[in-house]
């Protein structure tokens, strides 16, 4: 399975002082963002009655928060990508956020294939089942949702975690950095949001789950919400 590692034990800068004059103030959690989501979705996943194809037309986008609001982006260009990696990687630990990296060519396939397909279902293990996750892609951004919170407040459902995309240094140092931002603590632990995000890059980017996702999107009718349980070693509930 193609996954992208997120590093969340990398050695940190040589002091403090260098670290915080890296990293501005860490700015808190986004809340309150709306987003359009589709309607009846497949067979083996109930939700309201709606034409799948009626999708709509995207998501209020996120207010994106800029690199230079996060880190000294003048300094990050000396760092070599290994080491910027970690940087980042450290600064976010402990934080209330989640931080990975990938290599340019694997972004532009995400990006790629999301523009595709936008749409799709994960379910994430809690205690003796499982809670679906809806998530909805427009680069940079990708969000997710709780099946059951659309269900019940249909696009005014709000957003439980956030990822970001930064391309600042996908050319010169071929790699794109990766925020996740938990917006309710209550709803999703930081594990669970780090294996979500791993998760949701692995449908994107190995061929044979992101069939998966092509299915859901362009052949509803027949996609099956088990091939996802199957996919992921997950029991049927």
């Amino acid at each position: 399975m193609l996954r992208v590692a997120t590093r969340l034990s990398r050695r940190a800068l040589s002091s403090a002082e260098c670290r915080s004059s890296f990293f501005t103030i860490s700015v808190g959690r986004e809340s309150g963002i709306k987003h359009s989501i589709p309607g009846d979705f497949h067979k083996g996943v109930s939700i309201p009655t709606h034409s799948f194809s009626s999708f709509a037309s995207g998501f209020t986008p996120l207010k994106h928060k800029p690199l230079e609001s996060l880190i000294d982006v003048e300094r990050a260009k000396l760092q070599t990508p290994e080491d910027l990696a970690s940087i980042w990687d450290d600064f976010h630990i402990g934080r209330g956020h989640i931080s990975a990296s990938m290599k340019t060519k694997l972004y532009k396939l995400l990006e790629h294939r999301a523009a595709d397909c936008r749409y799709f279902v994960i379910p994430v293990w809690k205690g003796s089942g499982y809670t679906t996750m809806f998530m909805q892609v427009q680069m940079p951004h990708i969000i997710f949702t709780g099946l059951e919170d659309y269900k019940a407040r249909g696009t005014q459902a709000s957003p439980y975690f956030t990822i970001s995309h930064y391309k600042e240094f996908c050319e010169t140092k071929d790699l794109v950095l990766i925020r996740g931002d938990v917006v309710f603590t209550s709803k999703l632990t930081d594990s669970e949001a780090k294996w979500l995000l791993e998760t949701a890059q692995s449908f994107y980017l190995n061929d044979t789950r992101y069939k998966l996702v092509e299915r859901f999107n362009k052949n509803t009718s027949e996609f099956e919400f088990k091939d996802v349980l199957r996919a992921l070693d997950m029991p049927m509930m």
